[in-house]
């Protein structure tokens, strides 16, 4: 049997499902697994509503938002990416960052997806500051904005790996602040339509079984070893800025060590949407998870 998956985006904090891949987890559970491009953040859920691929990966967010603006076939299940990824990055000056400097600082966010920033102006909320009188720079790139910390246009930029280790490599800049230390934020899963799951039940409880075969693999792995199998999706990121990258997020323990999706992380993430003003009410996690799955 194959299943068609589409890929949210090419990111080093996916590696997970990329090693699930490539140590042949899916095929030892009897079928395909077809990694299918999508055209940009969140077009595999467009993917999803009109059949054209069978399952996805990404945020819960997005069944979240769904889910309060009509009834909606989407769930989630199964949780791999189980912190937040990005990273403040600044000055070297900065070293005693904290979070209220983001006030007199030339700050950029990330633009490219919304989640980020949610979950950081969150955050700051929680620290008594109100993001909205944050005087953030104008959207653009993470890559344009790593160019604008070099040229010292920006102080703190917004990102995520491998744009981490490339600064701080160049000597560029320092880590100011690790969205991961806030603890458990569901940040991705699989996400499927119910009638999919029904169709494809058998074939996405095999992937639920790859994801927590790739975990027990990942507990007893370096970042090395990681790198190894991963490498070939990342064909433009040199091997030891990707050695580096992965190494950051085994440390920080962003990735789930349970496909159980967490009502903690799921709480954690709803509430950073709803103060955001990207839902209007907390959603319910049996709502939007799918528990028949395993």
């Amino acid at each position: 049997m194959r299943i068609r998956l589409a890929e949210n985006f090419r990111a080093v904090f996916y590696a997970p499902f990329y090693a699930t891949n490539a140590l042949g987890f899916y095929a030892r559970q009897g079928f395909d697994v077809e990694l299918v491009s999508s055209s940009g953040p969140g077009e595999g859920v467009a993917g999803l509503l009109d059949a054209t691929v069978d399952i996805t990966w990404g945020g819960p967010m997005r069944v979240m938002k769904a889910r309060e603006q009509q009834s909606t076939p989407l769930t989630c299940f199964c949780e791999v990416v189980a912190r937040d990824p990005f990273y403040l990055v600044g000055r070297r000056n900065h070293a005693s960052f904290e979070l209220a400097d983001l006030a007199r600082l030339r700050f950029a966010a990330v633009s490219e997806v919304p989640t980020p920033w949610l979950c950081l102006q969150h955050d700051l909320r929680e620290h008594g500051i109100d993001p909205d009188r944050l005087a953030r720079a104008p959207a653009q790139t993470m890559v344009d904005n790593i160019a604008a910390l070099r040229k010292r246009q920006l102080d703190v930029v917004q990102v995520f790996e491998p744009y981490v280790s490339m600064v701080l490599a160049e000597g560029e800049g320092a880590s100011l602040y690790a969205a991961s230390a806030r603890g458990p934020t569901v940040y991705t899963t699989f996400i499927s339509t119910r009638a999919a799951i029904e169709r494809h039940r058998a074939a996405f409880a095999g992937m639920t079984r790859a994801i927590a075969q790739m975990q027990r693999w990942l507990a007893g792995h370096s970042a090395e070893d990681l790198a190894e199998v991963t490498a070939p999706f990342f064909p433009g990121i040199a091997r030891e800025l990707l050695v580096s990258s992965l190494r950051r997020y085994l440390d920080a323990g962003i990735w789930s060590n349970t496909t159980e999706v967490s009502r903690v992380g799921f709480a954690r993430l709803a509430e950073s949407l709803l103060s955001g003003g990207y839902i209007s009410r907390m959603p319910s996690y049996e709502d939007c998870v799918d528990l028949s799955l395993g």
